[in-house]
């Protein structure tokens, strides 16, 4: 199963909020939607679910466009979506019954899920009296109730505890492996790094970068090394590389107490290291930099404007 999202415009009154936005996602794989607050995330994600209707565009799945129904799913929004009056029980039931399934089947997934997020003591409270971690893995025993072919999780791992992360990691990690197509939006950066294969990053609704995760980190870390020295922190070692091989690389920031180098045009690595044996600096790292999907996300959206 393949999702193509190509070329969405969506406009709320004369300001245009997405701009020509495209990528697709196949089953068995999670994509990472990435982007800061108000670049278009949601609204691209509502578009998907036909909450809103694009100006101009389409979404495809396996080729022809795509109907909500046409394929279950399951949506993880990043506010509470759930009626926090109501029983936890009593809700995820009515929700698995409006979304097609049988009274017996929907009661047995309930149970299923609620025992698996380590919150099935909590299937006869009101949502309102459990903890906010409790009350975000109830929402994803929601989402994952009908077992849908396609997932959208936004913020999944917003109120939750290293330990309660855990579970929801396994979790879905789990889906993936069953096949399930996933789409993953968050700014915890280590989870996308750890669940998805591809990424698309959103600024001011376009896409600034878009691709698989481990290429764009193999483009992003091309001609950057990495250097630290033995007793002088990151300010002292930017100043020597400006005044000792300013020739041969330039400072493209820090990571800690060491510096990341970017090498200018002709120089190479070996050409650095050689220098650098010339001296008597003592040299605690020196290497190849591969950068954080952080550091991509802030270098390609980290502007002001």
């Amino acid at each position: 199963m393949k999702l193509e999202v190509k070329g969405l415009r969506k406009s709320f009154g004369e300001t245009e909020v997405l701009h020509s936005i495209s990528f697709s996602v196949e089953s068995g794989k999670a994509l990472g939607l990435l982007g800061r607050n108000g670049a278009g995330k949601t609204t691209t994600i509502r578009i998907i679910m036909n909450v809103f209707k694009a100006n101009q565009g389409e979404i495809l799945l396996d080729g022809k466009p795509f109907q909500p129904g046409s394929a279950s799913l399951g949506y993880l929004p990043e506010e509470r979506g759930l009626y926090p009056k109501k029983k936890v029980g009593e809700q995820i039931l009515y929700l698995a019954e409006l979304r097609g399934l049988k009274p017996a089947l929907a009661k047995k997934n309930m149970q299923y899920w609620l025992d698996r997020m380590g919150v099935r003591e909590y299937e006869n409270r009101k949502l309102e009296t459990l903890s906010k971690g409790n009350q975000q893995k109830v929402q994803l025993a929601q989402t994952l109730v009908c077992d849908p072919q396609i997932i959208i999780l936004d913020e999944p791992f917003s109120g939750l505890d290293p330990v309660n992360s855990q579970i929801l990691k396994e979790v879905i990690a789990e889906q993936i492996e069953k096949g399930k197509l996933v789409i993953f939006s968050s700014h915890q950066m280590n989870y996308v790094e750890e669940f998805c294969e591809d990424i698309v990053i959103i600024h001011h609704g376009n896409i600034v970068l878009n691709g698989n995760l481990r290429e764009i980190k193999k483009e992003f870390g091309k001609d950057r090394l990495i250097l630290s020295l033995v007793g002088r922190d990151a300010g002292e070692t930017l100043e020597l590389v400006r005044r000792e091989f300013g020739e041969l690389a330039e400072a493209a920031g820090t990571q800690r107490e060491k510096v990341i180098l970017k090498l200018k045009e002709g120089s190479t690595k070996q050409m650095l290291l050689r220098k650098l044996a010339q001296t008597d600096l003592d040299v605690e790292c020196f290497g190849s930099y591969e950068p954080s999907l952080n550091d991509i996300f802030v270098e390609s959206a980290g502007d002001e404007a």
